[in-house]
């Protein structure tokens, strides 16, 4: 047997080093592969909601807020909870609002108002539970106790303590737009995707409204939705985006990530910016609101594969009975604000 010596000239040196690192590199993805799969494979194992269909109809919404506000307000002996109604209807239904009839709400509310739990009347309905969850996360702070700004004959100012919707249209009062139901219609700029969310088409500076009060998460310029805003609510349970807002001045003034919003503010202004990487472009070819809601039941899912996009358009023709009323408040910079000042106690407490 001969063993034949390598000449360890500089030609062989390089050419060692560099299998060496192919070595080193390969093993490095192979562990951080394995890594990923399996950080993947436990975020698939727990146990929240990575799935919600939001089919239920304004109709619905109409029903069932309406007997939630009127037991409140008329101080009822059974207080009903709208979302527990949509929840039995949900499953009812198995998700299907267009099986709707009112008898099925007039039934469950008679039985509760009679004396039977939504706990009884709901053990044997056994995706129950899932729709509570799913709705809740959606509507939880959509009706409730507030105080809103009064102010009388004499101009003194006071605050009146109501139940009821506390949550606002995105479009101003007195400001028109239209829309229809595109969730899930294609898009093609930057890369084939669905649109996941809901275009209010209206006129370039309308005051844009906060539905829910939250704090600003994101904010700046998005080459998909140009100047946009994302709000998440004090729960963390629901991002709400806003997008192509106003090109040159896009934002309501003293806005900045971290601040606290309260349902009804101005927070910005429709525009038509956006698809383009290049900051402050109009590339949008119709005046628009873009309007989302993302449902986080784990942060995982905020910014992963994993994320909950809602169709909001029966959510937008709910809201139209709540709309915030606003004024010119800096006639130099053409701001807007918004006229009556309401109070809820997750934000002043």
């Amino acid at each position: 047997m001969f063993i034949h010596s390598i000449k360890l000239n500089k030609k062989n040196i390089i050419i060692i080093t560099f299998i060496l690192l192919l070595i080193l590199f390969a093993t490095f993805i192979f562990v951080n592969y394995s890594s990923i799969a399996s950080n993947n494979n436990e975020e698939d194992k727990k146990d929240y909601i990575k799935w919600v269909d939001c089919s239920v109809t304004s109709t619905v919404l109409d029903k069932t807020s309406k007997l939630d506000i009127s037991s409140h307000t008329n101080n009822e002996p059974v207080k009903l909870n709208w979302i527990e109604l949509i929840a039995y209807l949900s499953s009812k239904y198995y998700g299907d609002f267009k099986k709707f009839k009112a008898k099925d709400l007039d039934d469950v509310v008679a039985r509760l108002k009679n004396g039977e739990k939504i706990e009884d009347i709901t053990k044997n309905m056994n995706y129950y539970s899932f729709y509570y969850e799913a709705y809740n996360a959606i509507f939880s702070e959509y009706i409730g106790e507030y105080s809103i700004e009064t102010i009388n004959a004499d101009g003194i100012t006071t605050y009146e303590k109501k139940y009821g919707i506390k949550a606002f249209l995105p479009i101003a009062s007195g400001y028109n737009f239209s829309h229809y139901d595109d969730f899930g219609n294609s898009r093609s700029y930057g890369y084939k995707r669905t649109h996941l969310g809901n275009d209010l088409m209206g006129n370039i500076g309308t005051p844009i409204i906060a539905v829910e009060s939250g704090v600003v998460e994101a904010l700046g310029w998005n080459q998909y939705g140009g100047w946009r805003i994302g709000i998440r609510s004090f729960d963390n349970k629901r991002y709400y985006y806003y997008a192509h807002l106003r090109k040159d001045h896009p934002y309501a003034e003293d806005m900045y990530v971290g601040k606290v919003i309260t349902a009804g503010d101005v927070i910005g202004y429709l525009g038509m910016t956006g698809y383009s990487t290049k900051e402050n472009v109009n590339n949008i070819n119709v005046p628009h609101l873009h309007f989302g809601i993302q449902l986080i039941f784990d942060e995982v899912q905020k910014d992963g594969v994993n994320q909950i996009w809602i169709d909001v358009y029966n959510i937008i023709e709910f809201l139209k009975k709540n709309k915030s009323q606003v004024y010119m408040s800096n006639k130099e910079t053409y701001d807007y604000s918004r006229k009556y000042t309401i109070l809820e106690n997750n934000v002043f407490d």
